[in-house]
């Protein structure tokens, strides 16, 4: 029986090259054909938030999601979505927040949420993003139907450390913000995360929002203190289009 002779190095690269290029193309076929599963996922995840922040029943007492189709029924009857000029606050007609791109944000349109109830609107609600520690942080916060007080807060898309950062998506540390004024005598009041626990006084005053920040956590605390007022400012012109001036 003849002896096999090894394979040569050209043999190596070239059979390398197409085992790389098969798996290459098979990886991409399968990204290609579950993106419109992963599109659809991901907005369910963004009406999910947007009706959180509103205070809607999406989340039972176990802490258990809605149904998908619950999720987009209630968004569906209760939801309006607008497009505002950050300029004017005035709304800009023809236009919804899915269609909108980075240019246009940058050029001053903005995304607001109106929860409607029996033909009235009642709650509005605004993206918020910016970076944290680690990562961009999403979000929405909502506001009562005098844009007045904070009815809700979420976060839902980060990148910050499990157990540390990552906290800020929990319960205890959103509800400080529920109830909280941040709109008096036409201004906004400064939101303030402290570094730890804050002193009951800071934590009572009127002037301004002061939430307990979370231990370990001091730089992605800051990061959202920075965005939820930077964000909030941007929507200074609706807040007094709304109120009459």
């Amino acid at each position: 029986m003849a002896e096999r002779k090894p394979h040569g190095e050209v043999y190596t690269v070239v059979y390398a090259t197409i085992v790389c290029l098969i798996c290459s193309l098979a990886l991409a076929a399968a990204t290609a054909g579950l993106r419109p599963r992963q599109d659809r996922m991901a907005e369910l995840d963004r009406r999910f938030n947007v009706l959180k922040a509103f205070g809607a029943p999406v989340v039972d007492a176990a802490g258990r999601r809605a149904p998908a189709g619950e999720i987009e029924r209630l968004y569906t009857e209760h939801v309006r979505e607008r497009v505002i000029s950050e300029s004017s606050g005035a709304p800009v007609e023809n236009r919804r927040p899915s269609d909108l791109t980075d240019a246009d944000r940058a050029a001053g349109l903005l995304p607001v949420y109106e929860w409607v109830e029996e033909g009235r609107v009642t709650r509005y609600a605004i993206p918020i993003s910016g970076k944290g520690l680690w990562s961009t942080i999403y979000g929405f916060l909502a506001l009562d139907g005098d844009l007045e007080r904070i009815i809700g807060v979420t976060f839902y898309k980060h990148g910050e450390t499990p157990g540390l950062g990552g906290e800020i998506e929990r319960d205890a540390f959103t509800a400080q913000f529920r109830d909280r004024r941040v709109v008096r005598d036409r201004e906004l009041l400064p939101i303030i995360v402290a570094k730890g626990a804050a002193a009951p006084a800071e934590r009572q005053a009127e002037d301004r929002i002061v939430v307990d920040g979370i231990s370990g956590a001091t730089l992605t605390g800051r990061g959202v203190q920075e965005f939820m007022n930077a964000d909030l400012r941007r929507y200074a012109a609706f807040i007094r289009h709304r109120r009459g001036g």
